[in-house]
């Protein structure tokens, strides 16, 4: 079968955010509840400063209260809650001002460090905004100085949430409402990073002082077992943000810093790449023949590290041979590259696993360089 060619990022498709939509089908809903007529778009104004508009599956007229709803388009981005229903519905209320919450499927804040306060909906600060605004402009218009009820729904949200970081973030019982720009960037890096920076937050306002950062799921599972009396939210799923995570872990505070994944990305850490996604660098290998010359390693196999494909068929090598202060050398190493990155203000360890989850090596607590007994030189 014919595959069919990448598209270049350029000419990829932008969404909207979940924040965008529904301030789209508020609008729609507060429209149909004063003029009685069936929306059919809803025409808003984004944060980047343009208009768009969004088409309205359903106008639903109840009693006292209509409920519109839109499916979330996010172009060609990846996103979990890409063709997501999202429902607002908008009554009248007792008392004045515009009353905003979460219905089914949107996430309640049950953890402090978050932008939004513990016990509401996990509508983010520029959703809200821009559904209040949006609703004000709406009530200008109309000269109606009447109070507004407003909850958001997302039928499938609670679904949608395993999909995402909301449980170990302490949203329950579904997706947040996000969005600061209102569209969806392709493949945009900027959501997962703000998860990260939200994740650090949580645990600071856990009490957690120590933290495990790490490149994936199967690492975290090993770095849970490694270190079992920490809690959940001490664990944080860095991806190939290492530069970024260590930067906001000392921002923020932590005062110690333990990184755990595998021979392939802590190879490039090892050597001071701080983006460690497969197309940031490519793997030194003369700088890791060299890290096995420091631990010892004859002449041979140092001319097959030299040679080798990856960095896993590395650590085959060196563990096949014995080599295991090699490990240890790397794992300091990785340790220097991050105090270096960061300009120290963090005590560090490294532990590299193998991916069946072998203990292949490890440095603890080393807070400045000069404790680090490796010259890079």
């Amino acid at each position: 079968m014919e595959r069919k060619p990448k598209k270049d990022p350029k000419d990829m498709r932008h969404g909207y955010t979940t924040g965008a939509c529904a301030t789209a089908v508020t609008k729609a809903a507060l429209l149909a509840l004063i003029t009685k007529e069936e929306q059919e778009t809803s025409t808003i104004h984004l944060p980047i400063g343009r208009d768009a508009t969004f088409t309205i599956e359903k106008c639903i007229f109840e009693q006292n209260a209509v409920s519109c709803e839109t499916i979330k388009d996010a172009g060609d981005d990846p996103d979990a809650t890409h063709q997501a229903l999202i429902v607002s519905t908008v009554s009248w209320a007792d008392t004045p001002g515009i009353h905003l919450d979460g219905g089914i499927g949107v996430g309640r804040v049950t953890k402090p460090g978050l932008p939004v306060p513990v016990g509401e909906a996990a509508i983010n600060p520029v959703p809200r905004k821009m559904i209040y605004s949006t609703v004000q402009g709406v009530l200008d218009e109309f000269h109606i100085t009447r109070g507004v009820n407003v909850v958001i729904s997302v039928p499938k949200g609670e679904e949608i949430a395993k999909k995402t970081l909301n449980g170990r973030l302490g949203i329950l019982g579904g997706i947040s409402i996000l969005g600061t720009r209102g569209t969806v960037v392709p493949f945009s890096s900027s959501a997962y990073m703000a998860s990260i920076v939200q994740a650090i937050s949580v645990a600071k306002e856990a009490g957690c002082d120590h933290l495990v950062v790490t490149t994936g799921g199967r690492s975290e599972k090993f770095a849970m077992q490694q270190y079992p009396n920490l809690p959940e939210e001490a664990f944080i799923e860095m991806g190939d943000f290492v530069g970024f995570t260590l930067k906001h872990c000392k921002r923020l505070g932590m005062k110690q810093v333990s990184l755990v994944g595998m021979m392939g990305k802590f190879s490039k850490v090892a050597q001071g790449v701080m983006m460690v996604h497969s197309k940031s660098a490519p793997i030194d290998f003369p700088f890791l023949a060299q890290l096995a010359a420091d631990s010892g390693a004859d002449e041979a196999t140092i001319a097959e590290v030299r040679h080798a494909n990856t960095a896993s068929q590395v650590g085959e090598i060196m563990m096949a041979k014995g080599y295991h202060a090699f490990f240890h050398h790397l794992c300091e190493a990785c340790c220097y590259s991050s105090l270096h990155h960061i300009k120290g203000g963090l005590t560090l360890s490294t532990s590299i696993y193998s991916m069946q989850g072998q203990l292949l090596g490890r440095a603890d607590n080393i807070a400045s360089i000069d404790e680090v007994n490796w010259d890079r030189g």
